[in-house]
């Protein structure tokens, strides 16, 4: 009988030792990627960061910033003496004039 539960204790004894020696380098293991990954990380230069941002925020503002101005100067431009844009004019205008015109015979 004694036997048995010392089979018993030696097989858990072993078993446990082998679980703890795994853990232990399952754990070395995932720390030293860590280390790794650290080191990696440390090396590098993020101060470059700052400065390709700030480029890419600026080259994007001056983009949007020309195609504002250009549709502005472009409205301005559709005012001139087009002639399109005067027979509108022209259209409305005469279309105002005669309502006001309606306007004033059945007010009088």
């Amino acid at each position: 009988m004694s036997d048995w539960s010392n089979l018993t204790f030696h097989l858990e004894d072993s078993l446990t030792s082998a679980l703890s020696h795994y853990l232990n380098n399952w754990r070395q293991n995932i720390s030293a990627a860590a280390n790794a990954l650290d080191k990696t990380l440390a090396e590098e230069n993020f101060r470059n960061v700052i400065w390709y941002l700030a480029v890419m925020i600026g080259m994007f503002s001056f983009i949007i910033v020309a195609i504002l101005v250009s549709t502005v100067k472009s409205k301005r431009r559709e005012h001139s003496n087009d002639p399109y844009h005067t027979y509108i004019e022209e259209d409305w205008t005469a279309e105002i004039k005669q309502i006001h015109i309606i306007g004033n015979t059945t007010a009088s």
